[in-house]
């Protein structure tokens, strides 16, 4: 049963993301950064209104793609913005993945509300003149730290990112279903430099189900490439607490 006390707890975090990111760069980020993490740690999904299960057929209607009828691996609950946050929800269905992607300038916080996701984060490197792409590099390439590949659910803290710290991560629902709560400070925004871009590990796919990586951390080369055709994002509405800002 949902918590009495759930729609001032859901408040609170966005208050305190809010506080938090209106300053990223003051004396008092990262006090008020802990302060999140912690709220953020106990939103479960029943105080969210949300059951266990993927995107629905309606997500298909709000993805404003071609596929119309065909419900989406990926759904977005829109939640809130400002212009120092974003916050909502995405359900992935069994077996969907959230394609290796960038945060440019950007922090995260990440809270798995059911189900199990793999989540695999690197750091991009400045480039090195000593080390040249590999030669069947179709497009623009980007080294980077493999740092981890862990499996998060409800039991896990918060998976957090920063503009130079774990920027870059693919998102894999193992097992089912699965759903996160997610904030992104401040949010994607084109116009201003901060557009999502999708890359591809050139040595090879990042590890599947059951293969763990070897080696962690180590050096790798990304190539940009293009938001794959089987991967797009449906919108579904939020059942929770509203939240005002």
């Amino acid at each position: 049963m949902p918590r009495d006390n759930m729609a001032s707890l859901i408040q609170r975090v966005a208050r305190q993301a809010r506080i938090t990111f209106r300053s990223p760069a003051g004396p008092a980020f990262g006090e008020n950064l802990y302060r999140l993490q912690q709220l953020l740690d106990e939103v479960r999904a029943e105080d969210l209104h949300l059951a266990p299960r993927g995107p629905s057929a309606a997500a298909a209607a709000g993805g404003g793609l071609p596929w119309s009828g065909v419900v989406p691996p990926v759904s977005y609950m829109h939640i809130c913005e400002t212009e120092s946050f974003s916050m909502g929800v995405f359900l992935l269905r069994s077996g969907a993945c959230i394609p290796l992607h960038d945060h440019p300038g950007m922090n995260g916080m990440l809270k798995v509300l059911y189900g199990t996701l793999r989540i695999a984060c690197l750091d991009t490197l400045p480039p090195a003149a000593a080390t040249p792409p590999p030669a069947a590099a179709a497009g623009p390439c980007h080294r980077a730290l493999y740092r981890s590949r862990q499996h998060y659910t409800p039991a896990s803290p918060p998976c957090l990112l920063s503009p130079h710290t774990d920027n870059l991560h693919q998102i894999d629902a193992v097992d089912g279903p699965a759903a996160f709560l997610d904030i992104l400070a401040p949010p994607y925004d084109p116009q201003h430099g901060r557009d999502c871009h999708y890359y591809r590990l050139l040595e090879g796919p990042l590890p599947q189900a059951g293969a763990e990586p070897t080696g962690l951390p180590r050096e790798v080369w990304l190539m940009e490439t293009p938001q794959a055709a089987d991967f797009w994002c449906g919108g579904e509405p939020y059942p929770g607490p509203r939240v005002c800002l």
